[in-house]
């Protein structure tokens, strides 16, 4: 497949990165700072686009013709980055809009599901999926500890399900740096139940997979190792 990998050298974004080209797909990495994949010329094409001050024929560019735009964007500092992760949602949401691109898989976190927003100020209280830990402890610290940045992906969503785009999110909760397992759980329209770590290279497997899953296209899914 062609495939575009926005933030390919974030968290998230490098195992997207690794696992797209190493399974033989046709990859453009989008990235701020290409100095991380310097030497890795050919295996790869680069475009550099700064998110934060898009520029929207660089961005058609990058998704024009491919059958799937992958997005690893998060903030590197939750705090001093807030509104990136939408900000640049919404960029990528135009260009594919502008030139034909339909498949979208994005990163958001477990916790989004009961976050405000302006589409949705009121949402459920808890999660279906969340045990009794999750729903009295866990995602009520996580909410208070990342207020800004979960207030963010709450309006990413907000800004996918307003598109007409074949969107997937994947909500994982907090992350890791394992290595790859595969063995992880998934659910979609809910957090899997007892969920509350997995790694960066699971979900970006997981994000990989759910391109040919039509039935998760329009939907949440939860992941938990």
């Amino acid at each position: 497949m062609k495939l575009t990998i926005f933030a390919a050298t974030g968290g998230i974004g490098r195992h997207l990165l690794e696992q797209a080209v190493a399974s033989g797909h046709d990859v453009t990495a989008v990235v701020r700072d290409p100095r991380p994949l310097t030497g890795r010329a050919g295996r790869f094409d680069v475009i550099t686009a700064d998110l934060a001050a898009p520029d929207a024929d660089l961005l058609a560019s990058a998704v024009e013709g491919r059958d799937a735009v992958l997005s690893g964007l998060g903030p590197r500092r939750p705090k001093a980055d807030a509104g990136i992760t939408s900000h640049g949602t919404r960029a990528i949401v135009a260009a594919m809009q502008a030139t034909g691109a339909r498949r979208l898989v994005v990163v958001s976190a477990s916790p989004i599901g009961t976050v405000p927003s302006p589409d949705r100020p009121h949402p459920p209280k808890h999660d279906p999926g969340d045990g009794f830990f999750m729903r009295h402890l866990g995602s009520p610290l996580a909410r208070t500890m990342f207020r800004a940045h979960y207030a963010d992906l709450a309006l990413m969503e907000d800004i996918l399900r307003s598109s007409d785009l074949e969107w997937t999110v994947s909500r994982p909760p907090r992350l890791t740096d394992k290595p790859l397992s595969g063995a992880y759980r998934t659910a979609i329209g809910r957090n899997p139940r007892g969920g509350v770590l997995v790694s960066r290279a699971d979900v970006a497997h997981h994000m990989l997979r759910v391109i040919d899953q039509p039935e998760t296209a329009r939907r949440t899914v939860g992941i938990a190792g």
